[in-house]
């Protein structure tokens, strides 16, 4: 009953004590339980008419509501105490008013009051009082509404009193619909403001522009460093899956990978996701040794095997496998940490790295390879000669892959060895490079790094520019 949590109530006046009937045509889910035309009774309690009784203790009443929130309540002895006298104890006061008319005309109040009582619970929610607070409010409002209307009650009095309590349970009912429905509002609203406020912060920081206004709008203080991850999500079975909405499916895959990195990370992540991928940040304790190289600074206290447990349980509720390059930065290094963060997901990817968290010191010699250079077209002619790939280049990568085991070779392409060492020896025919010669191994290795490169440069968003809005989780 309180600017949350009174029964609603529109102000009404008396010039006249009002009869104790009156005419009306209550809806059907009025309290009178019909929809046909009837006279509405207005119950008699002690003597007195409910209404007329309500509205001579409309303040002393708005004032007890107040009071038994603070007895019955504590949450809300936080609030201010000119908001507690001033803004609750007025609508209070407002929605006995109101609950006045309803007991006179056996009407529901107006719509304009369950506004105002979802309006008033959207404030509550944004002001952090918990739900159950909010509705146990008005429950309680009504409860001294009735202690104060029936404390004066006749014995005979029992079908007055039988008819009000159907209706306030009908003003009950009415108020902790709206109340719930406003609340959830509020919530939302600043959610969305915290959202836009923690996508304001990770858009300067991959700006490299001035972060310290930002951050006071998202409430936190910025870290000495975080780890900076660019992700890559695989599809989920059900984006394919005859017969389902591939976007729900794309959606409820990257709500349970966000929800469980959150969770992981103590929802302290700042996140651009889509259901491919995206960017995410992790704060770090400790600031990143500026003596190394500044996009992807040396850690005191190590945080990547923590985050590549957070990053695999997150990989594990999505369902699929997930593919992250990762770097670490202080804040005002975020944009060149992020674009080496990408590259290394790009050059992992490119090689068939498996699932999970990969760092420069990772992919080094790959790395390094696939930088664009004159060599690296040169490199990658090497392997012209076998043309686009096919078996022999398969069976070269393989075969490179396995420590030049030929058996494990053979295995793994379900070969006959024979037909392992044949394909070998053509390799070496037309490339002039033989894998069972050592002086030929590294140029091996690096023609097909730049063979890579050279076929899966990809077109892509830089890391670096404004994240587009992420997919609400």
């Amino acid at each position: 009953m309180t600017g949350h949590n009174a029964p609603h109530c529109t102000p009404t006046t008396h010039s006249a004590p009002a009869p104790t009937t009156r005419p009306g045509e209550p809806s059907a889910d009025s309290p009178t339980g019909t929809g046909h035309p009837t006279r509405w009774r207005v119950p008699v309690i002690g003597g007195l008419p409910a209404d007329q009784r309500l509205l001579g203790g409309a303040r002393e009443l708005a004032t007890s509501v107040v009071a038994a929130l603070l007895d019955r309540v504590p949450l809300y002895r936080r609030l201010p105490r000119e908001q507690l006298t001033g803004e609750l104890t007025r609508d209070a006061e407002r929605r006995i008013r109101a609950l006045a008319h309803a007991v006179r005309t056996g009407s529901p109040a107006p719509a304009e009051e369950f506004t105002d009582v979802r309006e008033a619970a959207a404030r509550r929610a944004e002001e952090g009082l918990p739900l159950d607070a909010v509705l146990l409010a008005h429950h309680l409002g009504l409860e001294v509404c009735w202690e104060f209307l029936t404390r004066d009650a006749h014995a005979g009095d029992a079908a007055d009193l039988l008819l009000l309590n159907r209706l306030l349970l009908d003003q009950l009912r009415r108020a902790a619909i709206a109340a719930g429905a406003g609340y959830l509002d509020g919530q939302r609203s600043a959610g969305d403001r915290r959202s836009t406020a923690r996508q304001s912060l990770l858009t300067a920081l991959l700006a490299g522009t001035p972060t310290e206004e930002a951050a006071a709008r998202a409430g936190t203080e910025l870290p000495p460093g975080y780890a900076v991850l660019c992700l890559s999500l695989a599809d989920h079975p059900d984006e394919h899956s005859p017969g389902i909405d591939p976007g729900i499916a794309a959606r409820r895959k990257l709500r349970r990978f966000g929800a469980e990195l959150d969770h992981r990370t103590r929802r302290s992540a700042l996140t651009s996701l889509t259901p491919s991928g995206g960017l995410v940040l992790v704060p770090l304790d400790t600031a990143p040794d500026r003596s190394a190289d500044p996009a992807d600074g040396r850690v005191a206290d190590e945080p990547w095997p923590q985050l590549s447990a957070a990053l695999a349980a997150a990989a594990r509720a999505a369902g699929v496998p997930v593919l992250a390059g990762a770097a670490a930065a202080a804040p005002a290094e975020i944009p060149s940490a992020a674009a080496l963060a990408y590259e290394v997901l790009d050059v992992a990817r490119a090689f068939g790295r498996p699932p999970g968290l990969h760092r420069l010191d990772d992919v080094l010699l790959e790395y390094q390879l696939t930088r664009p250079s004159r060599a690296r077209s040169r490199l990658a002619a090497l392997l012209e000669p076998l043309g686009d790939g096919g078996e022999l280049l398969t069976t070269l990568r393989t075969h490179l892959a396995g420590g030049l085991n030929r058996r494990h070779t053979a295995s793994a392409l379900h070969l006959h060895p024979n037909t392992v060492d044949y394909r070998l020896r053509r390799i070496a025919v037309l490339t002039g490079l033989d894998p069972a010669r050592p002086a030929d191994l590294l140029r091996i290795t690096a023609a097909i790094a730049a063979r890579t490169a050279e076929r899966s440069a990809p077109a892509r968003r830089s890391p670096i520019e404004p994240p587009s809005p992420a997919v609400q989780l």
